[in-house]
């Protein structure tokens, strides 16, 4: 049995920026916060199921896909990771089937290069043995163990004892999957606007649309429902109406480095260690892209902002509230070790290389330059839990606020590849939840 953790009980092809005020044209049965892929997803899967409504999509930045959707590494997930039964495991083998589907329907460049999980300590392969015990139980299709001979027959540049492949694995630019979401929510009758940064709720007169979104311009929108997917911000939007502050969003900034082209054709597919239980990260991996380049990495660091793609990137408000908060304190007490090699890796590129050579030997500090970098939005609970499952909140009984938005406070990793998958179980929540 699944169950959802409920808190708080008590054809624009362009997609250009609408300029608007406030009028009755602005009144909304459904506004979805958030152009992410999750937002844009689920805002295309609502105009889908209620043509007859009218559905908004806000996004404060100038384009769809501006944060999460658009830095990460591109791949496409097959579902081996996660616990069998959980909520993230089916929904990540129905969201990869939707996906391969979507990207075919609508000629999205796409590549199912397979990825191979590599041992390359004899202490790893009982771990490696549960990640295919657990891909089994999750439904992953086709995978299998491979021996040291054929690791070398798979990737020939490729050392390790004993590896899991997974044929169904794939690699795809989600930024771009995520404007196709939003092209079909347009071309269904859905409204974008760009550049709309929620900073107020109140409740209005109008019992029909009784919630009215400011921005930080002072326009506005009023809605009948609101679902919130706002990623890095989550926390933020959430407590806007009055929903708590946890789970706490805690940024962790992920830097790759590029492969020089002279050597991306050391590896065809998604190469990755085994990861260690005792850490939250899958470890440095190498990924091709959709592009044609090859990336290493990533590590995984504090953020000094939501926002921080770079060292300098620093808010002194954000960084004080994650330093304060008490679950970030126990979590970097525990793995204060950890997080100093994390930061050491990401000062010095030969240490991160060195992951790779682990089991790709011929690539050297030479070969590589600094890349593109993301931030993940983790979810975290204040005894220092990182938050693996999916998180709604809302605050019934507390007028037209409370009893008509809906949070989506934590879409985890693999919610890009699940993203169709999550669309389906958003929307048949908000039908239950506003009995649309």
């Amino acid at each position: 049995m699944i169950t959802l953790r409920i808190l708080c009980k008590s054809n624009n092809k362009n997609l250009i920026c609408k300029r608007f005020n406030c009028s009755s044209h602005q009144n909304y049965d459904i506004v979805v916060i958030g152009g992410g892929i999750v937002g844009a997803a689920s805002a295309r899967e609502l105009i889908i199921r209620h043509p007859t409504m009218k559905v908004a999509l806000l996004e404060k930045e100038k384009r769809f896909a501006f944060h999460q959707s658009g830095n990460n590494s591109g791949v496409i997930h097959a579902g081996i990771y996660y616990k069998p039964g959980s909520l993230k495991a089916k929904l990540c083998v129905e969201g990869l089937n939707l996906s391969y589907k979507y990207f075919d329907e609508k000629n999205i460049k796409y590549l199912k290069c397979g990825k191979l999980i590599v041992a390359t300590d004899r202490s790893e392969v009982p771990r490696l043995l549960d990640l295919y015990d657990r891909g089994i139980k999750n439904g992953v299709k086709d995978i299998t163990l491979l021996d040291a001979k054929e690791i070398r027959e798979q990737e020939p540049n490729c050392k390790g004892i004993q590896a899991l492949w997974s044929p169904h694995t794939g690699i795809v630019d989600w930024g771009e999957v995520t404007q196709s979401y939003v092209r079909d929510f347009e071309e269904y009758g859905g409204k974008t606007y760009l550049n709309f940064e929620v900073k107020q709720f109140t409740e209005g007169h109008n019992p029909d649309f009784p919630v009215i979104i400011t921005d930080n311009k002072e326009n506005t929108v009023q809605a009948k429902y609101v679902l919130t997917c706002c990623g890095l911000q989550s926390d933020t939007v959430a407590v806007l109406t009055g929903c708590p502050e946890e789970p706490k969003i805690i940024p962790f900034r992920g830097e790759y480095l590029f492969l020089s082209p002279k050597k991306s054709n050391l590896a065809k597919a998604n190469i990755y260690p085994v990861p260690d239980p005792r850490f939250p990260f899958l470890g440095v991996h190498l990924t091709p892209r959709i592009d044609g380049r090859v990336i290493v990495g990533p590590n995984a660091i504090l953020a000094f902002c939501k926002e921080g793609y770079r060292w300098s990137d620093v808010n002194m408000h954000e960084l004080k509230e994650v330093l304060s908060f008490s679950g970030f304190r126990k979590m970097a007490f525990k793995y204060t070790g950890f997080g100093l090699k994390e930061m050491a890796r990401s000062i010095f590129i030969p240490l991160q290389v060195k992951q790779i050579q682990r089991y790709i030997q011929n690539i050297t500090s030479s070969d590589v330059e600094r890349g593109p970098a993301g931030v993940r939005a983790q979810a975290m609970a204040k005894d220092g839990t990182l938050i693996e499952d999916f998180v709604f909140d809302s605050k019934p009984g507390s007028g037209a606020i409370g009893s008509r938005v809906l949070h989506c406070r934590n879409a985890p990793s693999p919610g890009a590849t699940s993203s169709l998958a999550i669309a389906k179980m958003i929307a048949d929540k908000m039908k239950v939840t506003f009995n649309l």
